[in-house]
């Protein structure tokens, strides 16, 4: 168990991009739980005209129906971040789970999952999601299980190199000549020491499971109206770029810091996990 004191003289240690990073982090989960309580308006609420300018009383201004920007994106802070994070989940059980077990059974096993995977990362993963949509609609569920599915293609590759390396140590033969059953090995054998390199691999996830999660609203096959959503708040408010608003740049300026966020933060936890010192 991480005490406290290790905890902190970890941070202390963190180089100051990880620092930036982890900052960062933290104030986007803040406002993604107290959404309700920071934003200023409703989620949907018509609160002025069309595109009113900045203001004191609309701090950027408002979207095409009179709903204010800020509020927004404060709410597209919880609908953009939290939807991510739980497709991310999701696609790292399935990937992590057939990847260790593929792994582990080998022969037949390995092969087959891993020529299925091999026919879905064949495909450009937006183009697939795209098809998939459009087929399956656009709902929020359709659209979490899609983007989880594809995604833990990528997942199990990683989960299965990693593992692969694993499951010939000595410590994982003497396993099974004791008669470890298969769920035994994998959960106690297999799994911790796969941990640090998969949960690295989590928050680079994450930024693709974002970015691809934006880039299908700003299609209009992703989040969908009423919900607040960064790259829909992008595509709806584009054309005040021509008129000299830079409104349409504050969601994009939020996915871009956040992405570069976790990638601070994710290298630095590949620095730590390798062993190598500054």
């Amino acid at each position: 168990m991480t005490t406290k004191s290790e905890t902190m003289r970890l941070l202390r240690s963190a180089p100051p991009t990880a620092v930036f990073g982890l900052l960062v982090i933290a104030l986007y989960v803040a406002v993604a739980m107290f959404a309700p309580i920071i934003a200023p308006y409703g989620e949907a609420e018509i609160v002025g005209g069309r595109h009113e300018v900045w203001s004191d009383e609309h701090a950027f201004g408002t979207d095409q129906l009179g709903r204010d920007m800020l509020s927004r994106l404060i709410y597209g802070a919880r609908n953009t971040i939290g939807i991510a994070f739980l497709t991310t989940l999701l696609a790292f059980l399935i990937g992590t789970a057939l990847g260790l077990l593929a792994a582990t059974l080998g022969r037949w096993a390995d092969q087959l999952i891993s020529r299925v995977v091999d026919v879905v990362i064949a495909i450009p993963a937006l183009i697939f999601a795209l098809l998939l949509l459009t087929i399956f609609g656009t709902s929020l569920t359709a659209l979490v299980l899609v983007i989880a599915v594809l995604d833990s293609a990528r997942v199990f590759r990683v989960a299965r190199s990693v593992a692969m390396g694993i499951v010939t140590l000595d410590f994982v033969e003497a396993a099974r000549l004791r008669g470890e059953g298969l769920v035994w090995i994998v959960k106690d054998e297999i799994l911790p020491n796969a941990a640090p390199p998969l949960v690295a691999e989590f928050g680079l996830r994450f930024c693709f499971v974002f970015l691809s999660i934006s880039a299908l609203s700003f299609l209009g096959l992703g989040i969908q109206p009423p919900l607040a959503d960064w790259g829909s708040m992008v595509r709806e408010n584009a054309t005040l770029i021509t008129f000299g608003d830079i409104t349409p740049l504050l969601p994009a300026t939020a996915i871009a810091l956040l992405t570069v966020s976790v990638n601070f933060v994710v290298d630095w936890m590949l620095h730590k996990s390798s062993g190598l010192k500054e």
